[in-house]
């Protein structure tokens, strides 16, 4: 569905609650933006300025270079940043889904630490908006069309390969497949929970002695439960 702007009422919840948006000039292509709360894009420039970086808040940067740009693009300052390189070539023939849980994992996890993301690349045009695309996809359950024009109302120059907007548009059902399997496996788990209560509730009854090997038991299963990842939900910026 779409308001009358032609914009899906998912992207519109996201706008408004992330209104971070400036007005566009072309000097900024050398510049990062924020696109979630933390999370910054942008070209290579800003990751050789720490003073850039600390006004920033940046605390993690990963950075999307080919082997031969390794010399340029190599961490600058590893006393003060941890960094995540991945090895992508700006080419068609670059599989970009191989690394989205790596990529996801890392901005996660620096973000849920209260740290603060920089994901760069060359140019911060087709890799590594790619790469934020994704994320946003994964956090917030936006489409691939969706998580792109919210990218891209942030940082405008981003154009994605044709190649790789296709692996982002082939990356939702995949979401959406782990999504549902990690969704059944808690399901599964709360039943078992629930079922071994019940035979503990039965045991008690019958014989005291069983008690304390059901406890152990719902014990597993709910420690079980609690490693099985929900499904990522946007809830908006941190206080």
């Amino acid at each position: 569905m779409s308001t009358l702007h032609g914009m899906s009422y998912e992207l519109q919840s996201l706008e408004d609650q992330v209104q971070n948006k400036r007005e566009w000039k072309y000097e900024m292509r050398r510049e990062a933006q924020e696109i979630l709360p933390g999370l910054f894009v942008g070209p290579f420039q800003p990751s050789w300025k720490l003073e850039v970086l600390q006004s920033l808040g940046i605390t993690h940067i990963l950075c999307i270079a080919e082997t031969r740009e390794q010399h340029i693009l190599k961490p600058k300052f590893p006393e003060h940043f941890v960094y995540l390189i991945q090895d992508i070539r700006d080419a068609d023939d670059q599989n970009l889904i191989r690394i989205f849980p790596q990529t996801y994992n890392f901005i996660d996890g620096a973000l849920a630490a209260g740290g603060r993301v920089l994901v760069h690349c060359g140019d911060g045009i087709s890799r590594s908006p790619a790469i934020v695309t994704a994320y946003v996809m994964l956090k917030t359950g936006l489409t691939h069309e969706d998580a792109f024009t919210f990218v891209q109302a942030r940082r405008f120059c981003v154009a994605p390969r044709t190649e790789f907007v296709h692996q982002l548009e082939a990356y939702r059902p995949i979401i959406m497949a782990s999504q549902a399997v990690a969704a059944d496996k808690n399901a599964q788990a709360g039943q078992r929970v629930r079922r071994r209560g019940r035979d503990d509730d039965d045991d008690e009854e019958g014989d005291v002695s069983m008690s304390g090997g059901g406890g152990n038991g719902m014990q597993m299963d709910a420690d079980m439960a609690q490693r099985v990842p929900s499904a990522p939900v946007w809830t908006g910026p941190q206080a």
